[in-house]
């Protein structure tokens, strides 16, 4: 049989399993990941100030329904939050040499600063991973289960800082 020789080599390096992300794949997963984040924060962003400009009465107007300008006033700070979470998110993945846990932990840290539980932030790390921006395959498989391990570390993370966490104890 020709090409046997190469078919038993092909199963006995499959049969050992196939290895994961190499390091590059996974920094190349992390930048195009923080990427994302970066591109979701524009685009909520972009949403808080339309809703505001939308809620804004025109010159020489009365300011309308109260109840419907504070519900758009309300939502655009709430798209202003997400967007200022998903940039932290980003910086994060952007610092060389962080762990996971180093990570989940600045990001849990600045969703409490702002009043928000840091599971709030796993929509955003699962969505940038969706809006994947590269055919990498390698990289697009670092990029989702770096956006899983985030989200199901920041789920763990209590919504209020432990006592002394703000000073480090």
């Amino acid at each position: 049989m020709i090409g046997s020789g190469a078919e038993e080599e092909a199963e006995a390096g499959l049969a050992g399993g196939v290895g994961g992300p190499s390091p590059e794949d996974w920094a190349n997963g992390e930048a195009a990941l923080a990427a994302g984040l970066v591109r979701g924060a524009r685009a909520l962003a972009e949403t808080a100030a339309a809703l505001r400009r939308a809620a804004a009465p025109a010159p020489g107007e009365p300011p309308g329904d109260v109840r419907r300008l504070r519900a758009a006033l309300h939502a655009a700070g709430e798209a202003a939050l997400r967007a200022a979470l998903a940039l932290e998110a980003a910086e994060a993945l952007a610092q060389p040499g962080a762990d996971a846990a180093a990570r989940a932990r600045r990001i849990a840290e600045a969703a409490r600063r702002a009043g928000a539980a840091p599971a709030a932030v796993a929509p955003l790390l699962r969505a940038a991973a969706l809006a994947f921006r590269s055919d990498d395959a390698a990289a697009r498989i670092a990029a989702g289960l770096a956006a899983q391990e985030l989200a199901a570390r920041l789920a763990a993370e209590p919504a209020v800082a432990p006592p002394g966490a703000a000073r480090g104890g």
